[in-house]
């Protein structure tokens, strides 16, 4: 790939700085504890100058939170038809596929995780709806996955595991601070989460 790809590639869009310095912000302080100035501030435009992008901090929250639920989705549907197309898509490879990715998301997206705990309610119903209809189809992604290497245990039981795998996977924003060590670190989260799965099967 030449240079110039690459930075095509790799440079975000303003739109996608004012969202990625709004999520930090909103992580750190509350969505209500943070204006409209400091993102601007944040990006290097003014206030006023966001709502050529957004029509305020409502619309940012709303685009944040169904945004990263559309990414999981597609991004678990799009490793299951990958892992299948490239490999003979083995129920172990593809586990292994959906685990990798949530664990780039909860290591690289923490901001994101702390502000969907605390300000999903704040989003408006309609919203609201679409995230938890994008985590359901999500889910079943992963059910669909687990079952195939282990058929053992009852639907119900391993939809239990996989939110309690998501808990875990999820607990990244209580490492404060700097990754010790990303690879260890996504090493680790990938044995607990594999420790979980099988766990459960036995």
């Amino acid at each position: 790939m030449s240079t110039h790809a690459t930075a095509r590639v790799a440079a975000p869009t303003r739109r996608e700085q004012i969202l990625r310095e709004a999520a930090r912000l909103f992580a750190e302080r509350g969505f209500h504890g943070v204006g409209v100035d400091e993102i601007g501030a944040a990006v290097g435009i003014s206030g006023p100058g966001l709502y050529r992008h957004f029509p305020g901090k409502d619309a940012m929250l709303a685009e944040l939170l169904v945004g990263i639920s559309e990414r999981l989705l597609d991004g678990g549907r799009m490793r299951v038809s990958q892992d299948a197309a490239a490999g003979g898509g083995s129920p172990e490879s593809i586990l292994d596929a959906l685990i990798e990715g949530h664990i780039d998301f909860a290591l690289d997206d923490r901001p994101l995780i702390t502000l969907h705990d605390r300000e999903l309610d704040r989003l408006q119903d309609a919203d609201r709806k679409r995230v938890r209809q994008l985590q359901r189809q999500y889910v079943e992604v992963w059910v669909e996955a687990v079952r195939a290497l282990y058929p053992r245990p009852a639907e119900d039981e391993v939809r239990m595991t996989v939110h309690a795998v998501f808990g875990l996977l999820n607990s990244t924003p209580h490492l404060t601070g700097a990754l010790p060590d990303r690879d260890a670190t996504a090493a680790l989260l990938h044995r607990l989460a594999r420790g979980a799965f099988a766990a459960a099967a036995s």
